[in-house]
C-alpha cells in the first residue's frame, strides 16, 4: 500500500510505497491531493500488476521509475554496484559485521560459496543470473558425490538458501537489481527420513540380507536408545577407567536431550539443585539474539552425578572441561568449555569401548530422549519446550511412539477389542 505526505516546505506531495523488499520515497511534483491521490491509485494498481505477472519489470530499470511511469517507460538503465559472482562473494564476507553469525554458519556459507565458485565460473556477470542459471547448477551439483554417494537434495537446498540470502542481501544494499535468480528453481525429490527404530529392529532388518551399505548406514542414522539400553550404555562408561567428565557428560546429554554444543556451552551456574532445575543455554531460537535459554527438569540421576562432579570438577566456569587452563579468561557468550572436535573424539572412543561404536553422535541421544518420552505418552507441548528447536519433520519421525494416543483415537472409532 501506498502512503502520501505532503512536504511543509515545497508544498508538493511525496509517495512512499514497496516493492520486492524495498522501499521507496519519490517527490509526485504537484501539490494538488486530487493529482496526488491519482498517483497513488496507479502506482497500487501498477505493483498490484506486477505481482499478479500482467506487467513484467525488466531486471535492469529503476524500480522505482518504472512504477511511477505505469510501467510504460524504463527510464535510465541501473548499472549494478557488483559485476560478477567472484566480487559479489568477496563484498558479502568483507562487510559481514564480526558476531553477526555462528562461527559454524560462516563456515558452511563459506563452503557453499566455493561450491557456487566451483560450479558456476566466478566471473560470469552477476546480472546475468536467472533461473536457469541456477537450475544449472542444481543438475551439476546433483551429479557430485561424497564418500561415493551422490549428494542429497537436503543439501542442495541448504546451499541455494544460501544463495539467495547473499542476492537478497546484495539487492537490500543495491549491489544487484532484479528477482532472486534461485525463485522458481526444481528440486530433486527427496525420500522422507525414516522413523526411529530401536537396534533389535535395525539388527533384524539389517540380517533379512540385501541391503546395500548407504541403505544400512541410513538405518543406523535413524536408531533411537530405549530407556533400559541408555541405563546399560551408562553403566558400561561408568566402569571405564577414564576421564573423569566422561560419565557426567554422558548423563547430561542422555537425561536432558542438550544437543553438543549447549553441554559444551554449559555453565556450572546454570545447574540449580534447590530448584532441580537446569538451565540450557541455546543458539537456535531466536535469530536477532545470540543466547536464548530453555529450562529442563533434572531427573534423579543427573541431579546425583552432576552435584558429585560439580564437588570433583578440575576448576573454571563450564560444567563439562578436563582443562581449565586452556580456556582464556574473559568469557565471551558462545565460548565452549572444550573444542567440539575433542569432545566428539572421547564421545566415540568411549562408545567403542563398550561396543556401542554404531551411535553416531550426540544427536542419537537427544532423539532418543525425545523418543522415549513420547513412547511413555508425554505431551507433545512438554517434549518441545524441553528438547528447544523442534521441526515437524522430526516429530513425524517419533510419533508412531504415542502408543497410547495412536491406539485410543483408532478405538475411538472403531470401538476397542472384540467389538
Amino acid at each position: 500500500m501506498a502512503h502520501l505526505r505532503r512536504d511543509s516546505k515545497s508544498g508538493n506531495y511525496f509517495i512512499r510505497f514497496r516493492y520486492a523488499g524495498r522501499s521507496f520515497n519519490r517527490s509526485l511534483k504537484t501539490p494538488h491531493e486530487y493529482e496526488a491521490e491519482a498517483f497513488r491509485g496507479r502506482i497500487e494498481e501498477t505493483i498490484l500488476l506486477i505481482e499478479r505477472g500482467r506487467i513484467e519489470m525488466p531486471n535492469d530499470v529503476d524500480p522505482a521509475y518504472f512504477i511511477l511511469s505505469d510501467g510504460k517507460q524504463l527510464g535510465r538503465p541501473i548499472k549494478p554496484k557488483v559485476s560478477s559472482l567472484n566480487e559479489l562473494i568477496r563484498i558479502y564476507n568483507d562487510e559481514m559485521p564480526l558476531g553477526a553469525k555462528e562461527k559454524d554458519t560462516l563456515k558452511g556459507e563459506k563452503r557453499h560459496q566455493a561450491l557456487f565458485l566451483k560450479h558456476l565460473r566466478g566471473s560470469i556477470p552477476i546480472q546475468s543470473f536467472t533461473t536457469a542459471t541456477m537450475q544449472s547448477y542444481v543438475a551439476s551439483r546433483s551429479k557430485d558425490k561424497w564418500n561415493g554417494v551422490l549428494i542429497s537434495p537436503e543439501t542442495i537446498t541448504k546451499e541455494l538458501t544460501t544463495f539467495k540470502l547473499i542476492w537478497n542481501w546484495a539487492a537490500q544494499r543495491g549491489y544487484v537489481v532484479g528477482t532472486n535468480p534461485t525463485k522458481g528453481v526444481n528440486l530433486p525429490k527427496r525420500s522422507e527420513k525414516l522413523p526411529f527404530m530401536t537396534k533389535g529392529e535395525i539388527d533384524r532388518k539389517i540380517s533379512r540380507n540385501g541391503l546395500t551399505e548407504e541403505q544400512v548406514k541410513r538405518l543406523w542414522e535413524s536408531l533411537f536408545l530405549k530407556k533400559e539400553e541408555i541405563c546399560k550404555i551408562l553403566d558400561g562408561i561408568r566402569s571405564l577407567n577414564t576421564f573423569s567428565f566422561i560419565y557426567p557428560m554422558f548423563v547430561f546429554v542422555a537425561h536432558t536431550g542438550a544437543r553438543r554444543s549447549e553441554i559444551l556451552r554449559s555453565r556450572i551456574e546454570d545447574f540449580d539443585f534447590d530448584t532441580k532445575i537446569v538451565k540450557i543455554r541455546e543458539k537456535k531460537k531466536v535469530k536477532n539474539r545470540n543466547i536464548t535459554f530453555r529450562h529442563v527438569d533434572m531427573t534423579p540421576l543427573l541431579y546425583d552425578i552432576m552435584k558429585c562432579w560439580f564437588e570433583n570438577h578440575p576448576g573454571g566456569q563450564f560444567t563439562i572441561c578436563d582443562d581449565p587452563e586452556e580456556i582464556s579468561a574473559g568469557l565471551d557468550e558462545d565460548e565452549l568449555g572444550m573444542s567440539k572436535h575433542k569432545a566428539q573424539y572421547h564421545f566415540k572412543e568411549t562408545l567403542a569401548r563398550i561396543d556401542w561404536s554404531k551411535i553416531r553422535g550426540f544427536h542419537v541421544f537427544r532423539h532418543s530422549f525425545a523418543s522415549n518420552l513420547a513412547s511413555a505418552g508425554v505431551d507433545q507441548r512438554v517434549i518441545d519446550e524441553w528438547m528447544g528447536h523442534q521441526t515437524e519433520e522430526m516429530r513425524r519421525r517419533y510419533r508412531h511412539l504415542f502408543p497410547q494416543q495412536r491406539r485410543s483415537a483408532i478405538e475411538l472409532v472403531f470401538g476397542g477389542s472384540g467389538q
